[in-house]
């Protein structure tokens, strides 16, 4: 166990969404289980907008955005790494050059920062929603439209069944259909098919699973019902028909500089029409009659999935088991795998600065899941398992920590090559994973028997280019297959300079 499994829950807690449109954060306090809310902060950042023609963040548009986290990072400042979690989205996903962005913001903040996939981002909406809801029996459907993707989800109490996130947002929507500010009839029937168009490949799957109620969770969406409510077109709900009606006056209006006359904010103004387009475009084609307001959201997800993680409920937990299960993993060999890597590590972690809980928990993971690519074919299996882990989507994983995994169980055998770390910008990242590597193979290697014994009384002792195992004595002599693995991997390790002493 590490440092940070023992210590006491954290008073505080933090979320911040770097959101196409917007970056948010709150702040608030774990009592007895349940979440509330100190503080919250956003600001219009608009970083989708800010990509250029080859998708590169500009550097104005960077400048922002870390201003932006500046005042962040003071709100947060001393809070311990497991309390806080920083996402990035769509705008992040798309960006050529996030990883330089990346490096930039984690400096700026003091906190690593996660992009996550689009279906992440939609499991992580439900549950903000789900929690800021009655616990009503009955399926719902919930719409989140941000800057660069809208999120559909369908969902019971706090489980999502179905999630999906389409390549359509109010910014995107904004610069292709209403940049130079028209409200025109043609603009906005354009936006509204090319949504249907997006729909189209999730609604036979959502109409056929079906739900008993619709809710929004988003900016945009709030937006619209707050039209709809100051028109008294509704009670403050958003229906097909008031929909209908909020179309025609959009386009007679004719302007996006005129909404502020319906009670629309400035700074909302040039990307309402393009979100209202996406949501008459799910309405009309998801057959929704009537949907409702509410406040959770992504970064409420992300605060609730921190305290599954520190109350010992973490869903990532229950994606490696159903990986496990859905390949047939050998569980007990695994197991012997972790506990022989967990020997290793916790006499080399200190000397190889490996002390932290994510280290800890990406070897204990792989390890479970070094053979998932057995399923697929023997031959390669570890680059099966590679494709499998970097590829599928897992609930609660970042697309970061995926690249983890995949890259430890991609190099737990065989050549231990330059290429197992290509596309590894960070340099400290590609120093920390060749260690994490490098235990997952001795330990891999010291179960190849597989009779799942006990690891032996290692003695360990490591620098930054070799590390010493002594065994105890006689346990070498008696496993003379054990000894030609070890010999095989020195051979391995040294073409990349890496120095494996054995009994010396």
């Amino acid at each position: 166990m590490t440092a940070a499994n023992n210590a006491p829950a954290p008073e505080l807690l933090a979320a911040i969404d770097l959101g196409s449109n917007s970056f948010h954060m709150v702040v608030a306090r774990l009592v007895h289980g349940e979440i509330r809310t100190l503080e919250k902060m956003g600001e219009k950042v608009q970083l989708g907008a800010g990509l250029d023609a080859g998708n590169n963040l500009t550097e104005a548009a960077q400048q922002i955005a870390l201003a932006c986290l500046s005042r962040f990072a003071q709100r947060i400042s001393g809070m311990p790494p497991e309390a806080v979690q920083v996402v990035g989205t769509n705008a992040l996903r798309v960006a050529r050059n996030a990883h330089r962005f990346l490096a930039r913001a984690e400096q700026v903040l003091g906190f690593p920062v996660e992009i996550i996939a689009g279906r992440e981002e939609a499991r992580l909406i439900y549950l903000g929603v789900s929690h800021t809801l009655s616990d009503d029996t009955g399926r719902r459907l919930v719409v989140d439209i941000g800057g660069g993707s809208t999120e559909f989800i369908i969902g019971e109490r706090f489980e999502a069944q179905e999630l999906e996130s389409l390549h359509m947002g109010c910014v995107s929507f904004r610069n292709r259909y209403f940049e130079d500010g028209k409200i025109s009839r043609r603009q906005m029937d354009r936006a509204i098919t090319h949504g249907a168009q997006e729909l189209l490949n999730i609604r036979h799957r959502f109409r056929s699973l079906g739900w008993q109620s619709a809710v929004g969770s988003s900016g945009s969406i709030k937006a619209i019902a707050s039209v709809l409510a100051n028109l008294k077109l509704t009670n403050g709900s958003i229906t097909l028909e008031a929909m209908r009606e909020l179309r025609r006056r959009l386009v007679d209006m004719g302007q996006a500089s005129r909404l502020g006359e319906l009670g629309v904010r400035p700074d909302r103004q040039s990307i309402f029409p393009a979100g209202f387009a996406i949501l008459m475009a799910a309405f009309e084609s998801l057959g929704i009659e009537e949907m409702t307001y509410a406040d959770g959201a992504l970064r409420e997800g992300l605060l609730y999935d921190i305290a599954g993680r520190i109350q010992h409920e973490d869903v990532r937990d229950r994606t490696i088991q159903a990986l496990q299960e859905r390949y047939h993993v050998d569980q007990q060999h695994a197991q012997a795998v972790e506990d022989t890597a967990m020997t290793i590590y916790e006499q080399v972690a200190d000397q190889w600065q490996l002390r932290t809980a994510a280290d800890e928990e990406v070897l204990r993971w792989a390890c479970r899941l070094h053979e998932i690519g057995l399923t697929i074919s023997h031959s390669q299996y570890h680059k099966h398992g590679a494709y499998l882990l970097r590829y599928s989507d897992l609930p609660g994983f970042s697309q970061q920590f995926q690249r983890d995994l995949a890259t430890l169980v991609r190099g737990h055998r065989r050549k231990f090559s330059p290429a197992i770390f290509e596309g590894i910008d960070s340099e400290e990242d590609r120093r920390r994973l060749r260690y994490l590597c490098i235990i997952t193979r001795l330990a891999v290697l010291l179960q190849h028997s597989r009779n799942h014994e006990a690891p032996p009384e290692l003695s360990l002792s490591a620098d930054t280019a070799s590390l010493s195992i002594r065994f105890p004595e006689q346990w070498l002599d008696e496993r003379p297959l054990t000894l030609a693995d070890l010999e095989n991997e020195r051979d391995y390790l040294a073409r990349q300079d890496f120095k494996l002493r054995i009994n010396e």
